[in-house]
């Protein structure tokens, strides 16, 4: 008979117990080494903290300003992500925009800005109109914003709450995509 079988019932249950410490301890250092190799060390070409760009167009006027608290460039993937963005769309004869967020992110020649965390959009000269969520992608080649996500507009008159938002900055229009709700108060004449 085998010499294990040999041995006292507790010893038994304590090799038991050993060989499978020593299973688990294997696979997991082979799992915690094979996350480490995936986890890319990324390091910047480009930082700037508290710095103000603004964007001209063509006739060198100003389109844009965007202000943040950190913004670093990442040569591996041409990504650059922002911290804390404030960027404002300034528009000749028309309402001009602000928009926060905690987070920005952008590839290439930054056409498209992904924002996230507590987005923010408030027109400048009606401060008391704000839309809110938590993802917005804005296209700065064509001036539109848009999200699947949860929105919530909030004006004096009342809020309204949608899935979903198409904001046209140029012609200050927005639609809202699906389960649209709210209430609305008349202002006292």
């Amino acid at each position: 008979m085998n010499a294990i079988f040999n041995l006292p019932l507790y010893a038994r249950i304590g090799l038991l117990l050993l060989a499978l410490a020593s299973i688990w301890l294997v696979f997991s250092g082979e799992h915690s080494s094979s996350q480490s190799d995936l986890k890319v060390d990324r390091s910047s070409d480009l930082a700037m903290t508290d710095f103000k760009m603004t964007i001209m167009d063509p006739e060198g006027k100003p389109v844009r300003i965007i202000n943040g608290d950190l913004m670093e460039h990442f040569p591996e993937d041409d990504t650059t992500e922002i911290t804390n963005p404030i960027a404002e769309f300034l528009q000749t004869n028309r309402d001009s925009w602000i928009i926060t967020a905690n987070h920005g992110h952008t590839q290439g020649k930054g056409t498209t800005i992904l924002l996230t965390g507590n987005v923010i959009i408030v027109d400048k000269e009606n401060p008391a109109l704000k839309m809110l969520t938590e993802k917005l992608t804005l296209d700065t080649q064509y001036n539109t914003a848009y999200t699947d996500q949860a929105v919530t507009i909030k004006s004096p008159n009342g809020d309204t709450e949608s899935v979903g938002l198409h904001a046209d900055l140029n012609d200050e229009t927005i639609n809202l995509h699906s389960r649209v709700k709210g209430q609305y108060d008349a202002p006292a004449n």
